[in-house]
């Protein structure tokens, strides 16, 4: 039994669910009761996913498991959720497990949905996904060349710089295995610039397109794939040619969240301050949300602070301030382990707005760092995700 009695209940350990149940732990320690729940048996990183597409680790490296979370005060369960009441805080486990929460904290995340986009799942590849990204990485090893095309089928989707990252990665993967020079890019993005709050960033990044030769296709969707003839039929109906093609698929909220009422437009609207939903004691965090941030961990790691800074003040008997102000820093790859810091920030009735450092390779070993520092933080274990790059 704990001191407060307190029951928090966390759905999804992305960066949003372990933040909280760290923060709590460190708070609080057995002070309250935290429950934090996953259908995973490990966390992976969305930046690592690209660093095993292309070669730079093992995909097996960058699994954490969810085993070595050990916090005081925090009970890992690896069950999936098939039922949540938002009004009576109850949870449904596929275990036949029915979890009671005081304050519950939705941290699923967004579901991805290759099939979705007609011709995606014959033809195409996402990467977004481990599997998928694992299949991504023995496609782009048995290319020999030709037209690659990367593409977004919907929006809003998760790391808005990933689809940039991957095209100047595609170049550099092509110019190692002597492929460049018969080979073409094309990146199709439903962005008017690459990173639009972040004019620098956005500079950049086409500046290094034209360098390398990259097509840039903005303000694009790509709706349907055709796989007889191995064309992409763009929104507006025009269409693209491919030997390769390296999908963002749909985003949509998991179907368990849209069930229990939570969503409107197809995602949980929250209190972008408070991350309040409009159920009491009710939280949501990160991609589920329409907070109005990019679908990005940065941003749920953030928002998640401020809510366990709410529970923390409410065991203590007092109330907090902290607010959500929507900042949030983003390591992109350029190549050649040169990384750009991107930071925005979005505000609640204000455009978004966002500068750039580099690239540089001190931001690559800041990047490492970044990710070593969580790891140890949530997992309490050293990492080192990717081998030494010359």
């Amino acid at each position: 039994m704990t001191k407060t009695g307190l029951r928090v209940v966390i759905l999804g350990a992305g960066f949003g669910g372990l933040e909280v149940a760290s923060k709590l732990s460190e708070a609080l320690g057995e002070d309250v009761d935290t429950t934090l729940v996953d259908r995973a048996e490990s966390f992976v990183f969305g930046f690592s996913k690209l660093d095993f597409m292309f070669g730079h680790t093992s995909a097996e490296r960058v699994h954490l498991a969810y085993a070595d979370v050990a916090h005081p005060g925090v009970r890992m369960v690896r069950a999936e959720v098939v039922g949540i009441d938002p009004v009576a805080r109850t949870v449904a486990l596929d275990t036949g497990e029915t979890l009671e929460a005081d304050a519950l904290v939705v941290a699923l995340g967004a579901d991805l949905d290759p099939s979705a986009t007609p011709g995606l799942v014959e033809a195409g590849h996402e990467f977004y996904t481990v599997p998928g990204a694992i299949a991504a990485r023995d496609a782009l090893d048995a290319f020999d060349g030709g037209r690659v095309v990367i593409a977004v089928t919907s929006t809003p989707f998760k790391c808005p710089p990933a689809p940039s990252e991957t095209a100047l990665l595609v170049h550099d993967f092509l110019t190692e295995r002597g492929l460049r020079r018969r080979s073409s890019i094309d990146l199709v993005m439903p962005l008017p610039r690459p990173i639009p709050p972040s004019p620098l960033a956005s500079e950049a990044i086409l500046a290094a397109f034209e360098e390398r030769g990259i097509g840039w296709h903005p303000g694009s969707l790509v709706r349907s794939l055709d796989p007889a003839r191995r064309v992409a039929v763009l929104g507006d109906g025009e269409e693209i040619g491919f030997d390769l093609l390296l999908a963002v698929p749909k985003h949509v909220a998991p179907p368990v969240v849209v069930e229990a009422g939570l969503t409107e437009d197809g995602w949980i609207p929250v209190d972008p301050r408070t991350l309040r939903t409009k159920f009491g004691d009710v939280f949501a965090i990160g991609d589920v949300t329409s907070v109005g941030t990019p679908k990005a961990g940065v941003f749920s790691e953030g928002q998640a602070r401020v809510v366990a800074a709410q529970l923390i003040a409410r065991v203590n008997g007092s109330t907090s301030d902290a607010e959500y102000g929507g900042q949030g820093i983003c390591y992109m790859e350029f190549g050649g382990g040169q990384v750009a810091k991107v930071d925005v920030t979005f505000q609640p009735g204000q455009a978004p707005f966002g500068g750039m450092d580099g690239p540089s390779l001190p931001n690559g070993a800041e990047k490492q760092a970044f990710g070593a520092d969580r790891a140890r933080r949530w997992f309490g274990r050293d990492w080192v995700p990717v081998e030494a790059r010359a």
